[in-house]
C-alpha cells in the first residue's frame, strides 16, 4: 500500500512551507514517527514525521515551497525492512571465495618464479643521448629574481611590461612594478551563495516593511542597577534553590515593562486600518537567538507572572528556541516585545519594532560608569536602554513617560515592583 504524506498546517496563516532539508534519502526505509524531513515556514521551522514504516519516495527537493495539503513524498507500506536475507547471502558469498583461495595461492606462487626471471629481461634501457637543454625563457616572462620579486610582493607578471630582450621583464621592473588597486592578491578570494530559509526572508521582509510602514523613532534613558544588583546578590541562591531557576535581570525588566503599560495604554495597542487597537492584557515577545537565527516567543498574560514566573517562563521558551522545538503558536500574537542586546556586548542600539506591535524595549550590556550622586561622584553599573515607537499612535510625551516609568521602577524595585515585600514577591 502506498501512503501519500502531505504537508501539515502548521497555523492558521500558513498556506505554504519550504522544504529546508530531507533527513532521509530517496529510497530509504524509514520507521513510523522517525523525523524524515525540516520545513521552513514564515514562522518557524518544525521536523516532518513519517506517517508510517514502509521504503520513501520523495516527491519534492530541498528548497521546493509547497502548499498546505500537497503531496511531499509516498510510503511503500508493504516493502519489507532490509537486513536478514541480503546479510546470509553474502556470508555464503564469503565462504566460497575462501574455499578457492587455496588452490590459487598454489598456482600463483609456482607461476612467482617464472614472473621475476622475465621481468629482468624486460627493463627499459636507459637513453644513451641526452636531451638537448630548452629554452626556458620564453619572450616576456620574468627572470628568476624577478620572478622572486612579483612574487612577493604578489604581482602578476602578466601585468608587468618588461623592458629586456624580446619583452623579458628584469629585476629592475619588478623593483619598479607597482600592484593595482583593481589586481587580485595572492589571498583566498572564494565566496559561496545559499538561499536564504523562508522564515530568515520573512524576518527580513518585515523588518523592511517596519522601517518604512512606520513612524519609528527611538528614545533612550540610562538604569541604575545597584538595587538590582543588591536584591541577587543578597536572594539569588535562596531563589534558585527554592524555584529552580535563577533570578535574572528578565523577571524585573518584564514586571516593570507590564507596570509602564498600565500606566500608558497607548503603547500597547496597534494599528488596523484607521482604527487603534488597545489590549487591557499584555502578552510580552521576547527576542531569542535561536539555530535558525532570531525568534520572537511570547509570554502570555505576563502581567499575571510573579518574579518566579517570568523566570521559569523565559527559560521554558529560551531552551524550546534553542533546540528548535519551539511552535507556530508560542510565536504569534504579542503586544510589546523587549530584546536583550546586552548578552552579546552591545552598549547602545535602535531596535526595530516587532509589527504589527507599536513598541519595543531594548535591554544593553551594564557597565560601571562615574555618575553624580547627591553632588559626588560614584561608580555604577549603569545600562542604557531604549525605547523604538510608532510615532503615529504614540507620542514623544508618552514614549519618553513610558521609559521614564521602566527607569524608575528598575532603581527602586523594592517599592514599585514588590510592593515593599521582597520575600513574599519572591515567593520565598
Amino acid at each position: 500500500m502506498a501512503l501519500e504524506m502531505k504537508v501539515p498546517s502548521p497555523g492558521e496563516s500558513i498556506t505554504e512551507v519550504e522544504i529546508a532539508q530531507w533527513l532521509v534519502e530517496d529510497g530509504d526505509y524509514v520507521e513510523k514517527d522517525q523525523a524524515i524531513a525540516e520545513v521552513d515556514s514564515d514562522k518557524a521551522t518544525l521536523e516532518l514525521p513519517a506517517e508510517a514504516s514502509g521504503i520513501i519516495t520523495l516527491k519534492a527537493e530541498e528548497g521546493d515551497a509547497v502548499a498546505v495539503g500537497e503531496v511531499v513524498c509516498i510510503i511503500d507500506t508493504e516493502a519489507e525492512k532490509p537486513g536478514g536475507e541480503e546479510k546470509e547471502a553474502k556470508e555464503q558469498e564469503e565462504e566460497s571465495q575462501d574455499a578457492s583461495s587455496g588452490s590459487e595461492k598454489e598456482l600463483n606462487s609456482q607461476e612467482s618464479d617464472s614472473d621475476k626471471a622475465a621481468a629482468k629481461t624486460e627493463q627499459p634501457s636507459k637513453s644513451s643521448t641526452p636531451s638537448q637543454k630548452q629554452d626556458s625563457y620564453a619572450s616576456g616572462s620574468p627572470s628568476p629574481a624577478a620572478k622572486k620579486i612579483l612574487d612577493e610582493k604578489g604581482i602578476d607578471s602578466k601585468s608587468v611590461k618588461g623592458s629586456g630582450r624580446d619583452g623579458r621583464i628584469t629585476k629592475e621592473d619588478a623593483v619598479e612594478a607597482k600592484a593595482s588597486m583593481g589586481t587580485p592578491g595572492t589571498g583566498n578570494r572564494g565566496e559561496s551563495r545559499k538561499k536564504m530559509s523562508m522564515l530568515r526572508r520573512k524576518v527580513a521582509q518585515r523588518l523592511v516593511s517596519a522601517k518604512t510602514e512606520t513612524a519609528m523613532l527611538t528614545t533612550f534613558n540610562e538604569v541604575d542597577m545597584s538595587p538590582i544588583f543588591a536584591l541577587r546578590k543578597k536572594y539569588k541562591e535562596e531563589f534558585k534553590d527554592k524555584h529552580g531557576v535563577s533570578l535574572g535581570f528578565m523577571s524585573f525588566f518584564t514586571l516593570a515593562v507590564t507596570r509602564a503599560l498600565d500606566l500608558f495604554p497607548d503603547v500597547n495597542s496597534m494599528i488596523d486600518g484607521d482604527f487603534q487597537v488597545k489590549y487591557d492584557y499584555k502578552d510580552i515577545s521576547i527576542a531569542v537567538s535561536g539555530p535558525k537565527g532570531l525568534m520572537v516567543p511570547v509570554m502570555r498574560n505576563a502581567e499575571n507572572l510573579s518574579f518566579r514566573g517570568v523566570e521559569a517562563e523565559v527559560k521554558r521558551l529560551a531552551l524550546k528556541a534553542r533546540d528548535g522545538n519551539i511552535t507556530v503558536d508560542e510565536m504569534t500574537g504579542g503586544t510589546f516585545t523587549i530584546t536583550n542586546g546586552g548578552v552579546f556586548g552591545s552598549m547602545l542600539s535602535t531596535p526595530i519594532i516587532n509589527p504589527p506591535q507599536s513598541a519595543i524595549l531594548g535591554m544593553h550590556n551594564i557597565v560601571e560608569r562615574p555618575v553624580a550622586i547627591d553632588g559626588h561622584v560614584e561608580i555604577r553599573p549603569i545600562m542604557y536602554v531604549a525605547l523604538s515607537y510608532d510615532h503615529r499612535i504614540i507620542d514623544g510625551k508618552e514614549s519618553v513617560s513610558f521609559l521614564v516609568a521602566v527607569k524608575e521602577a528598575l532603581e527602586n524595585p523594592e517599592e514599585l515592583l514588590m510592593d515593599n515585600d521582597v520575600k513574599r514577591a519572591l515567593e520565598l
